[in-house]
């Protein structure tokens, strides 16, 4: 997932969540400024900061990742190999321990 994308992302779920940018900071004790440069796509979260903003979005790290996911990502995901797609959850559920 690209940069722009993840900020995308960040802020559909926000608005669903009908949080503010700084609500949202405060429940996931970063920034507000942060949250806006990450939903304009300047900043590209760590895992650490996007499970703190899942965290308070109560979503897990997969879901954000597999939720809803774009059209495009669909196909993506459908290219990937057996291996490969196992691979990926693994990837995901070690981010969830």
């Amino acid at each position: 997932m690209e940069t722009k994308e993840i900020g995308e992302k960040v802020q559909k779920l926000r608005e669903k969540k009908g949080y503010k940018q700084n609500q949202l900071a405060n429940k996931a004790g970063i920034s507000p400024t942060y949250i806006r440069d990450i939903e304009a796509g300047r900043k590209n979260p760590t895992v650490q900061v996007l499970g703190y903003i899942c965290g308070a979005l109560e979503i897990t790290l997969q879901q954000f990742f597999t939720e809803e996911a774009s059209p495009e990502n669909q196909d993506k995901l459908g290219q990937l190999t057996a291996h490969q797609q196992e691979l990926l959850n693994e990837f995901l559920k070690s981010l969830l321990k």
